[in-house]
């Protein structure tokens, strides 16, 4: 039985959902990695980016090839480049309306002060 779309939709997410692979995609998005210039940009454990690549491979979301002595990760689907810059578009969206409810508040506050 297929699984729904929703479904597929959240795994992805889950898979997502870990500050080291977004930063791990970040990257892969500008151009392909070797795993020490990975971890010369994060500040983890090579332990800690071995699984988090692992999970990003076994999702079919990077590659990984030899070449030479190294090993050097790609994005195999280009548009999570466009998901992650859709992220960043939403959270400057979520965080301008966070700043002006909080500028509100603070308006409201100021002014039951001057109230008093």
């Amino acid at each position: 039985m297929p699984v729904p779309r929703h479904e597929a939709k959240a795994q992805l997410f889950r898979t997502l959902g870990h500050p080291v692979r977004i930063r791990v995609l970040e990257l892969l998005c500008e151009r392909e990695h070797a795993v020490h210039e990975l971890l010369a940009s994060l500040e983890v454990e090579p332990s800690t980016l071995s699984q988090q690549l692992a999970v990003l491979r076994q999702a079919g979301i990077v590659r990984q090839r030899r070449l030479g002595g190294e090993v050097r990760y790609s994005l195999m689907i280009p548009s999570i480049g466009e998901l992650l810059a859709a992220a960043r578009t939403t959270l400057g969206v979520l965080l301008a309306d966070q700043a002006q409810l909080q500028a509100d508040l603070d308006e409201e506050t100021g002014a039951e002060s001057a109230d008093e």
